[in-house]
């Protein structure tokens, strides 16, 4: 594996992260960890994007209408 470049110094997150990897994992480990920590994003956002639902007050009709909704630019091939 080709180790990663970095343009900017770590923050303390990520270092506390790393300290977290210094003993040696096996492979289903470091799956795990990452499975959980796309769990726990996923879960945050979730629980954002239903706070914004019950906020503004959404139905599943309006629903329907923003997935059927075209907001694209339109193609310019001259871009």
């Amino acid at each position: 594996m080709n180790p990663v470049q970095l343009n900017t110094p770590l923050n303390r997150h990520q270092l506390e992260i790393l300290k977290l990897f210094t003993r040696n994992l096996d492979d289903n480990d470091l799956l795990a960890i990452k499975r959980l920590i796309v769990q726990y994003l996923a879960d945050k956002i979730t629980k954002k994007v239903d706070e914004i639902w019950e906020d503004k007050e959404w139905t599943n009709a309006d629903m329907e209408r923003l997935l059927h909704t075209h907001k694209r630019t339109p193609y310019n091939p001259k871009n």
